[in-house]
């Protein structure tokens, strides 16, 4: 089966949002969370704070985050970020964590 040119591009633009996605997860931390998670716990950094939330997995953080838990309101107060969104940034405080 050949890929028309259009199919190309298509899959051609589907990887580079791929790519872009998974770059937005710092820009993403740096705009909404990072104002809060560099002074308040669990820190961006603190491996012990963190390794029993990342032993939950990020699925699960990321439902969290979006319902909010203790003093974080839901989606860390930013309504308008996407799932997707949440869990880009998750996904990075994680691995910084690591």
């Amino acid at each position: 089966m050949k890929l028309s040119t259009f199919g190309w591009l298509f899959a051609g633009a589907v990887i580079v949002a791929s790519a872009a996605s998974a770059a937005d997860g710092s820009a993403i931390y740096d705009a909404n969370c990072a104002m809060c998670h560099k002074v308040l716990k669990p820190k961006t950094g603190d491996k012990a704070a963190w390794a029993p939330l990342i032993a939950q997995g990020v699925d699960t953080l990321t439902a969290t985050t979006i319902k909010g838990k203790g003093m974080m309101p839901p989606k860390g107060g930013k309504a308008n970020l996407s799932d997707a969104d949440i869990k880009a940034a998750v996904q990075f405080m994680v691995d910084k964590s690591k």
